[in-house]
């Protein structure tokens, strides 16, 4: 990572900060899930670095990114990263995303086929998630989880991590556990309104998607039922399921998820 840069552009009325690896290689944007930052795609990173530009976003409200009020949607983040996209004039890169991430890129590729070449979610995207009538309890619990969270250093969340998840790799819980640390309040308003419909919204997506899923009795969102579902809706889906795993697949089976990657990416 010594020689990834760093940097910040202005997009969607906010300020957007960026990882990245650089070189003349096709460009490749990755989406962190919430309470994630760019960095939580280290490892990706260092597998692709060779072969790809990799650019890590800081989503709004995460990381070293502005945490403007306001909406904290998959579309309004879908129209941060089409900021940046353009802002760094990358042409069409391929986009990947992992939970909140992965619908930032599906609305993404729904809503600016022009901006993405290929995409991929990672358990992400074949899903709804209402909002609740009052979006007051739902804030009160994820700011609850949060605050607790930011009681602690950054070791003892790293040694949190390192229980619940001991089949994580060791250069996961640096970049994961730094991330609880940056979150802000404003970004609790991520489930305050009900998303678009998916399935409207995957109808819409014109580039290849690949929906990468895991077990759903390990924790896994997608099922396989709203899997198949999405690739009947748009010939452009295609699914792997990527057993052992569950809603952090490539922490969970990094070597699989990256064969997934690597297979797709290459035929772009």
């Amino acid at each position: 990572m010594s020689s990834w840069m760093q940097g910040d552009v202005s997009t969607n009325g906010m300020r957007m900060h960026y990882y990245r690896t650089g070189g003349d290689k096709p460009p490749l944007v990755l989406c962190h899930g919430f309470s994630d930052n760019g960095l939580c795609w280290t490892r990706v990173a260092d597998a692709l670095e060779a072969d790809y530009d990799v650019i890590m976003i800081d989503a709004r409200g995460h990381g070293l990114s502005d945490a403007p009020e306001g909406e904290y949607g998959p579309q309004a983040m879908a129209a941060d990263v089409a900021g940046l996209i353009e802002a760094l004039e990358l042409g069409r890169p391929m986009v990947m995303g992992h939970s909140m991430g992965g619908a930032t890129t599906l609305n993404l590729a729904a809503d600016y086929p022009e901006l993405v070449s290929r995409a991929i979610l990672e358990d992400a995207g074949a899903y709804q998630i209402p909002a609740p009538t009052d979006d007051a309890p739902q804030r009160n619990n994820l700011a609850v989880w949060a605050e607790e969270m930011q009681s602690k250093t950054l070791e003892e969340i790293m040694a949190m991590g390192r229980e619940d998840s001991p089949e994580w790799d060791e250069i996961e819980f640096g970049p994961w556990a730094a991330a609880k640390l940056q979150l802000r309040a404003e970004a609790m308003g991520v489930r305050a309104r009900p998303r678009p419909p998916w399935r409207e919204v995957f109808g819409r997506v014109q580039c290849p998607l690949l929906l990468i899923t895991a077990d759903n009795d390990k924790g896994a969102i997608v099922t396989p039922e709203n899997a198949a579902e999405a690739a009947r809706i748009n010939d452009k889906v295609e699914v792997v399921h990527t057993p052992g795993a569950g809603h952090n697949v490539r922490r969970e089976q990094f070597e699989p998820f990256m064969d997934a990657v690597r297979e797709f990416l290459d035929r772009g």
